[in-house]
């Protein structure tokens, strides 16, 4: 995101974390005197506003994203990835930010697991925002969609290693499925929200899907070997099947190509309007999700993986 930014030729990209080690790495890599580094915590109000001063726009993606880890410490996933968000919320809005993009992720539809619950509410703060703040200056939207590929926690690079290393490809349930998503759609997500959103959208991205079997497979396929499958059994808080949009969104949405958008609902609590105008049947609708998406096979999913410069990298 902070490559393409700069390409753009942003004048100034912030950088805002706790890890002062990445930021290291960050700032010797870049090399760009454009990139600025902050060293903070979403929990903490004071080191968020200080960052956010004079900034026009925020992406923020601060969270903790492991699912067993959540489930062990639910309520760090809250402080990090409830009360910090609406810290970024309202330190942006503080200090006049034009747009905010919040990060989700599919677990927050029909959450299972302490982080797709924390990460519900998340939306909810930003959601809530836009709603008790019709006049504000900030506009607050969130985006959502479903695994990003070769990014951190992505299980294709372990998939690499144990290859590389002889062993055995470890899945969790061979027939659970997953969306499939690069980080170059990602990013293009997050500008599409900071271009198209009003105050409160959900922009979630279509994506293809596969088994893990099938990813497994491939992975082994387009390092041109054989794939020796062992199942270990499902992780804490995982799900079968992930959903990017759930029915009671998609009555509400608009299909916008590559994407759909989910208006907040905008209702106060005079419930009025809901009985005498009604809405969409919403059994009508089905559930976007992982199941009933476009589904790979192995050679659908050897292509995504070859078009994938960090996949190509990393295999050598």
């Amino acid at each position: 995101m902070v490559r393409r930014l700069l390409h753009a030729g942003i004048r100034e990209v912030r950088v805002f974390s706790r890890d002062e080690l990445k930021q290291h790495d960050m700032r010797r890599a870049l090399d760009d005197d454009r990139v600025r580094f902050y060293i903070g915590d979403v929990r903490d109000y004071d080191s968020v506003d200080r960052a956010t001063r004079g900034v026009d726009h925020v992406f923020h993606a601060a969270a903790l994203k492991q699912v067993p880890s959540c489930e062990f410490f639910p309520l760090e996933a809250v402080r990090t990835n409830v009360m910090g968000s609406a810290n970024v919320i309202e330190a942006s809005n503080a200090n006049g930010v034009r747009s905010v993009v919040c990060l989700g992720t599919d677990k927050a539809a029909y959450p299972v697991n302490a982080m797709g619950m924390s990460k519900a509410m998340m939306e909810k703060v930003a959601q809530a925002f836009a709603r008790n703040n019709p006049t504000a200056n900030t506009v607050v939207s969130t985006v959502r969609y479903g695994n990003v590929m070769m990014s951190r926690g992505s299980v294709i690079p372990l998939f690499v290693d144990q290859l590389k290393a002889g062993r055995p490809l470890t899945v969790t349930d061979p027939g659970m499925t997953r969306f499939l998503m690069s980080l170059e759609e990602a990013v293009l997500l997050v500008e599409h929200a900071f271009v198209n959103a009003a105050p409160g959208d959900l922009f979630i991205r279509k994506a293809p899907a596969c088994t893990i079997e099938v990813l497994a497979q491939a992975v082994a396929k387009a390092m041109g070997t054989a794939a020796d499958i062992r199942v270990i059994g499902t992780r804490h808080g995982e799900k079968l099947y992930e959903t990017l949009a759930t029915r009671e969104e998609l009555v509400r949405s608009t299909d916008q190509g590559d994407y759909f958008r989910v208006a907040v609902d905008a209702r106060d609590l005079n419930y009025g309007e809901y009985f005498d105008e009604g809405e969409r049947q919403e059994s009508e609708v089905d559930d976007y999700h992982s199941h009933n998406t476009e589904r790979l096979d192995i050679d659908g999913v050897v292509d995504v993986l070859n078009a994938l410069p960090q996949f190509r990298a990393l295999i050598g």
